[in-house]
């Protein structure tokens, strides 16, 4: 789709697969098109361009969330041997996605993806494949209504048995309005004991003049950026137990588990990330 009007595309900009709004740009679909996808748009595109304009490193960053993911999923599945994940604001299906990697470790694992981008729902399939052994499933919602989430998902995952609960680079689109605290406590508090808590979010703390130049293009495209220092993101695990090394940028998150990154030391990676514990 990248470049040219998908087929199907309506004048009021709204796109003939399911109401797709084509006429600004979605998160799901400007990190697809970080990611090298072709699942986005030409003012997904426009924004993610206008960003690298003014933040060469914003592909790799990108990029690096994504690692960050794969290391937790693999550490989730290996080493704390957690067989329940659910994953909000999944985005655009990119190999290898997390039920792959956690299936591959134990196929047994079962797994729920939820996001709010109807793009994502005409590609669910890719998010279905799961093993024999295991069960994925999808889910159209938004982070903004945990009660339907939890509804859902509880027909997959048993809530009597722990859970990973995925916020990957998805708190940064809620503002302080969206009471993103409240939310994540109700998505965490529906956990039983020996559930993680996954989350990335992006800072201004490490390079600010970067981050508000791109809050500001996010901005005028009519799209929520909201960067948190390191008191705020950890504020996100409140009562929880934190896995070693803690509220860190996401290279620093266990490096050793890697597969297949690339490193680039030039480049600040503004994004925290930490795994925590319920007791």
């Amino acid at each position: 789709m990248t470049g040219t009007e998908p087929a199907g595309a309506r004048t009021d900009g709204t796109d003939g697969i399911d109401g797709i709004d084509t006429s600004r740009p979605h998160p799901a679909r400007v990190y697809d098109w970080y990611l090298g996808g072709k699942d986005n748009y030409p003012v997904d595109e426009e924004l993610g361009r206008q960003i690298m304009g003014v933040d060469g490193t914003a592909r790799h960053v990108a990029r690096t969330n994504r690692w960050f993911m794969q290391r937790v999923t693999r550490w989730m599945a290996r080493e704390a041997g957690v067989r329940q994940y659910l994953d909000v604001g999944t985005g655009i299906p990119t190999e290898p996605n997390l039920h792959q990697i956690a299936q591959a470790a134990a196929p047994e694992c079962r797994v729920v993806y939820t996001d709010n981008d109807p793009i994502v729902l005409t590609h669910a399939e890719a998010l279905l494949r799961s093993t024999p052994e295991g069960v994925t499933d999808y889910i159209q919602a938004d982070v903004r209504d945990p009660a339907r989430i939890l509804e859902q998902a509880c027909k997959t995952l048993d809530f009597t048995r722990p859970v990973a609960l995925s916020l990957v680079a998805l708190t940064h689109f809620l503002g302080e309005d969206d009471r993103p605290y409240d939310l994540v406590g109700r998505l965490v508090g529906a956990l039983s004991s020996g559930s993680y808590l996954v989350l990335s979010q992006l800072t201004a703390d490490l390079d600010p003049a970067a981050v508000l130049r791109g809050v500001q293009m996010y901005s005028a495209s009519g799209v929520t950026l909201a960067p948190r220092t390191h008191a705020e993101v950890s504020r996100f695990f409140d009562g929880l137990e934190l896995v070693e090394p803690g509220v860190v940028q996401l290279t620093q998150w266990h490096p050793e588990l890697a597969v297949d990154e690339v490193v680039d030391d030039n480049a600040v990676i503004s994004l925290y990330g930490a795994v925590a514990r319920k007791p």
